[in-house]
């Protein structure tokens, strides 16, 4: 076989891997309501999984130090108040 089919053949190959996994999303199956205080002041950043998607449940999404957390939605209201007094920032009435 020639040597630029085969090279041609093995690029193709590794571009089938390497979409087939990135396409397979990561979901939340569970949630947790019990998030303790100091795991939400490390919080980098959440964001919200939609149950209208791939996915099958609603949940926030925690990412702490390159893990992910799945809390419950309500959750979300908790680390709102944390991020508020972390920033200094008063309450709204």
């Amino acid at each position: 076989m020639d040597l630029r089919v085969m090279v041609m053949l093995l690029f193709l190959c590794a571009l089938a891997i390497s979409t087939t996994e990135g396409g397979i999303p990561k979901c939340c199956v569970t949630t947790s309501m019990n998030i303790p205080t100091n795991v939400l002041k490390k919080v980098e950043r959440a964001e919200m999984q939609r149950s209208n998607g791939v996915c099958d449940i609603n949940a926030l999404v925690l990412h702490v130090k390159g893990k992910k957390l799945c809390a419950h939605p309500k959750v979300k209201r908790k680390l709102k108040r944390m991020q508020r007094k972390k920033d200094g920032k008063p309450k709204r009435n």
